[in-house]
Parts: structure tokens; C-alpha cells; sequence
């Protein structure tokens, strides 16, 4: 049944493909260029929309496939310099213009999760929504006390399709892992279960919704960012209600620019934000694409940032923490070497590589996009450099830094639209030597210290008890031990015995066989008085040393 559903979803695949012509691209490459004919063949071929522009035909193809090809094309959408402006430019409507479900089935879904009218449960529902995206779209309403808000619905019959690509994503990457040479290094069913983790987390809208008051609550004294405040008496796995936000577009940057918004100050909050998220608070927006963010530009000088859709959440282990803000450092110092010593103890690359070596690759790589702008770096070129260094030496991919690679693609993608003469290093290294500094410094000595002494206090009154109860083990242990010691001596002293006994045993029986061998040579003609006496006396001194080892044991 599985294996049917996915040849029935890669068929399905195939003819969206078809029908919207972007079999041309796979057939217009050199190695497909001969397959070319039997394109002609394919009744799709001539069903396919003649007056759609490229980029609207890839717009509605991945709209058509689904939420997974929505999201890859998101991602492409913010990366301007590495499409063609009118392919980017369709792609940047899947941020929240996604061909939305109708008002009337959001109304119903509403009703069965909330079981009443839902004129009892909000004053005003408006049944366009507002924004649509892959998983879920946005209504607006206002609530009975006045306030109004946003309505998150998820989208009827999404788990199913998700499910189904999945297990297709699953399928791809199984047969890339055993067959493909670079399989085993890239990791790729890893890959798809982080990302399968990550889409499932998203469907949940109550997790959503703590994420969202997390957030908030890591930035409740920064005036960096806004997180609109979750409205919980109305929020269910399928539904969130949450403060309706004002302000414009990030991607609106004509609009930013009439009102007058400081675009450098605004840059480098961003790379602020984006690092505090991931160091200070290790809980960081792993969505962060142009449709989810937008500027209050009620202090044009300094604004700030509102987010929204906190579906999808990062976390990182201490260690990668450590590794990858040591990694950022040594990077923005130009200390290459550094780079190569951490990549290699943190076992990135295999535990054999020379670290002079791969020092130099890296240095290549990374040394002509210093001293220069976001809009002066080719990152398609840095990209395609990093994978073939990669390659070359086993580099495994780390599927737990999947979500973290995603978000600095969104976040570079925003910063070159909204300030391509940011200066990213010089932003972003300061943020770091503090962060380190209170860290392992001594800020971190001096936090530590002030961050346990509530707790130190309140076992303060405790300690006289835990000395009393710690001298009564430690006496009662050395009881124990010297009993234990005791007893060892004993067993030494047993073995000892055993030893002397088996020793005579051993020796004394000797004796007496030779005694009986000597005396039974008179069989053979070969005895005479001599040997009377010696076989006499070895077993007289056997037999003493039987008698010796039976009394012993007595």
C-alpha cells in the first residue's frame, strides 16, 4: 500500500510538471537534450498553458504540488542573487499570498473545533482571509471585549498530503543514501527526519502558540522586536488566536523608504536579533522569510521588528552552541586555523583530517568575501566552493544545524534586499567576543555565582543537617570499609592455608607414587635393598605430608 501511494504521488508529480512545462528545463540540459522528441509525445504537452510566464508557471506548479514545494520555493524567494529577477519576483507571493481555501470552510472548521457559532465566538469574522500560506492562512475578527485579532486556521485535509510527500521525501533519500557516492557524508534520511520533525511540530498550532509567548518573553525588555501576544482561551491544536499587528512588509522596501525608515539601523538590528536568538537564548524563528516579519515604523530613526508564525522553532545543544560561536569568531577573525581545529574536534570532518590542509581550503574559500559588502559577494560562487571543499573532505552534513543553515539563508537573503552595503562581519563580531566573554570570562565566573545564590540560600538553613548526615555516612562507611578490610585479611590469610595445603597435597601424593613405583620394580628383577629404603622413606615423608595437610584443614 505504501509503495503504491508513492508511485501514485510521484505520477501526480510528474504530470504537474508536465502540465506546466517545467519538464523543459530537465530537457533542455545536455544530458536529457537527445530525450527532447518525446516531449512531444506526452499529451500534457499540449494541455500545457501557452501564455503563462516562467515564473508564474513555476509559482503555480508548487503551489499545486504542495506544502513541501511551497516551502522550498519560500526559501528560493529570498535569495534574489541567485535567480532571475522574474522568477524571484513570482516566488516572493508563496511568502503569504498562497491560493487560499474558502471563508466558508474556515467558518466550519471554526464551529466543530470551538462546537458553538462562531458569532459567539468573536464579534467580527471576516471571511477573506488576509494571508495564505502553505499550511494554514489568517482571517481577521475582533473578540467580544473589544480586541482585535488575527485567526490562524490550518488548512483541511494537510496532514494526509504532508504524510504522503514524506514518505516520498523518505523514499528519495533511502535510494540517494545507498546509491549515490556522496550518500553516506550528506546524511540524507537524517536530513528528511529532521525536516519531518520540523513540518509535524507545525501543524500543532497550541505548540505554535508557546512558542510565540517563549519568544515574547525572551524579548519582553527589548525594543528589537515585537511578538504579538497569544490570545490562549481561544487557541486549540487547529486554531490560534493571537493580537492583530500593524506595520509594513519587510519586502516592502519602497514603502519602508517613503516613511523615511533608517534601512542601516534596521540591518543591523536584524543580525542583532538573529544572534541573540541563537546564543542568548538558544531559542531561535526558523522562518524567518520576508511573509513573517514586518517593521514598526512608528520611530522611523529606530524601528523595530515585528514576527509572526512561530510554527517552526530552533534549538541547539550546548556543544553545538559552543562549537558553531567559537567557528562564527574564529571566522570574523580570519583565524582559519582555528576553524580547521574546531571543525575537527567537534568530528564535522573525519577524525584523521590534516588540519593544515583543510586550514588552506578554507582560507580560499572564505578570504575574497571579507572587507566587502553583502552586494559585492557572490554566495551562489562562496555556495558552490563550500560543497566541493565539503566533498573533498568527507565533511558529514549535521541535520540538528539544518533549521539553524536555513535561517542565515532567510536572514542573508533579507539583509542584501534591505541593506546591500551591510557590512555582516563588523555587525556580527562584536554581538560574539561578548557573548564569549560571558561565557568562559570572567562574567561568566561573576553570572554564575549571581545566578545560584538564590538557590544557595534558600538550602542554607539545610546545611547543618547535611554535615550532621554526612559525618554519620562517612562514620557508618568506615565502619563498613574496615569490616569489608577485614574480612579481605581473613580471605588472604584462607587462601594462604589452601595454598600451603594444596602444596603438600600435591607434593606428598608425588612421593607416595614414587615410593610404590620403586617398590613394584621387584616385578621386573630390578630390585635390591637400596632401593627398599628409598622407596621406604619417599613414602614415609609422603604420607607426613598428607597427614601435615589433613590436620591443617582440622
Amino acid at each position: 500500500m505504501k509503495i503504491f501511494r508513492q508511485i501514485m504521488r510521484m505520477l501526480t508529480i510528474y504530470r504537474i510538471i508536465v502540465r506546466y512545462g517545467l519538464d523543459e528545463l530537465l530537457l533542455s540540459t545536455k544530458i536529457f537534450r537527445p530525450l527532447r522528441l518525446l516531449a512531444y509525445l506526452v499529451p500534457g504537452y499540449w494541455l500545457r498553458p501557452k501564455d503563462l510566464s516562467r515564473g508564474k508557471r513555476i509559482l503555480f506548479a508548487l503551489q499545486e504540488l504542495g506544502p513541501i514545494f511551497v516551502k522550498f520555493g519560500q526559501i528560493l524567494s529570498t535569495r534574489r542573487d541567485l535567480l532571475p529577477d522574474d522568477i524571484a519576483l513570482e516566488l516572493a507571493k508563496l511568502q503569504d499570498k498562497v491560493t487560499p481555501f474558502s471563508g466558508e470552510e474556515a467558518r466550519q472548521i471554526l464551529e466543530k473545533a470551538y462546537a458553538r457559532s462562531l458569532d459567539e465566538v468573536f464579534a467580527r469574522f471576516e471571511m477573506t482571509p488576509i494571508a495564505a500560506a502553505s499550511i494554514a492562512q489568517v482571517h481577521a475578527a475582533r473578540l467580544h471585549n473589544g480586541r482585535e485579532v488575527v485567526v490562524k486556521v490550518l488548512r483541511p485535509g494537510i496532514k494526509p498530503r504532508i504524510r504522503k510527500d514524506i514518505e516520498l521525501l523518505f523514499l528519495f533519500a533511502e535510494l540517494a543514501q545507498r546509491y549515490w557516492a556522496d550518500g553516506r557524508r550528506l546524511r540524507p534520511m537524517e536530513v528528511v527526519a529532521e525536516f519531518e520533525k520540523t513540518l509535524y511540530d507545525e501543524l500543532d498550532l497550541v505548540r505554535e502558540a508557546a512558542n510565540a509567548t517563549q519568544l515574547r518573553r525572551n524579548f519582553k525588555d527589548s525594543d528589537l522586536l515585537h511578538v504579538p501576544e497569544i490570545e490562549w482561551d481561544y487557541t486549540l491544536s487547529n486554531v490560534i488566536v493571537m493580537e492583530r499587528i500593524s506595520g509594513i512588509p519587510i519586502s516592502d522596501i519602497a514603502a519602508l523608504k517613503r516613511h523615511g525608515v533608517n534601512l542601516k539601523y534596521l540591518a543591523d538590528a536584524g543580525v542583532e536579533i538573529f544572534f541573540t536568538q541563537v546564543f542568548r537564548d538558544n531559542f531561535f524563528h526558523a522562518d524567518m522569510h520576508p511573509g513573517n516579519i514586518f517593521v514598526d515604523i512608528r520611530n522611523p530613526y529606530r524601528p523595530s521588528y515585528i514576527a509572526v508564525d512561530f510554527g517552526i522553532m530552533g534549538t541547539l545543544s550546548t556543544e553545538d552552541q559552543h562549537y558553531l560561536a567559537a567557528n562564527f569568531l574564529a571566522f570574523f577573525r580570519r583565524d582559519y586555523h582555528r576553524v580547521a581545529e574546531l571543525h575537527v574536534h567537534s568530528e564535522w570532518v573525519p577524525p584523521g583530517t590534516r588540519i593544515e590542509e583543510f586550514e588552506g581550503a578554507i582560507r580560499s574559500v572564505c578570504e575574497p568575501i571579507f572587507d566587502k559588502p553583502l552586494k559585492e559577494i557572490s554566495f551562489g560562487m562562496v555556495l558552490l566552493r563550500l560543497f566541493q571543499t565539503a566533498r573533498r573532505f568527507k565533511m558529514e552534513v549535521q541535520p540538528q544545524l539544518v533549521l539553524l543553515q536555513k535561517t542565515l539563508l532567510n536572514i542573508e537573503g533579507l539583509g542584501r534586499q534591505l541593506y546591500p552595503d551591510l557590512d555582516l562581519w563588523q555587525t556580527a563580531k562584536p554581538f560574539l567576543e561578548r557573548w564569549m566573554d560571558e561565557r568562559i570570562g570572567l562574567r561568566a565566573f561573576l553570572k554564575g555565582i549571581r545566578t545560584n545564590l538564590p538557590k544557595w540560600a534558600e538550602s542554607l538553613p539545610e546545611v547543618p543537617m547535611l554535615i550532621h548526615e554526612t559525618l554519620v555516612q562517612h562514620q557508618e562507611d568506615s565502619a563498613h570499609i574496615k569490616r569489608i578490610s577485614q574480612e579481605i585479611s581473613q580471605l588472604r590469610k584462607e587462601m594462604h592455608l589452601w595454598h600451603e595445603r594444596f602444596i603438600h597435597i600435591l607434593v606428598g601424593s608425588a612421593l607416595i607414587i614414587s615410593s610404590s613405583i620403586i617398590i613394584s620394580l621387584k616385578i621386573y628383577g630390578f630390585f635390591n635393598m637400596n632401593m627398599l629404603i628409598l622407596g621406604v622413606i619417599l613414602g614415609t615423608i609422603g604420607s607426613t605430608l598428607l597427614l601435615l595437610a589433613w590436620s591443617s584443614e582440622k
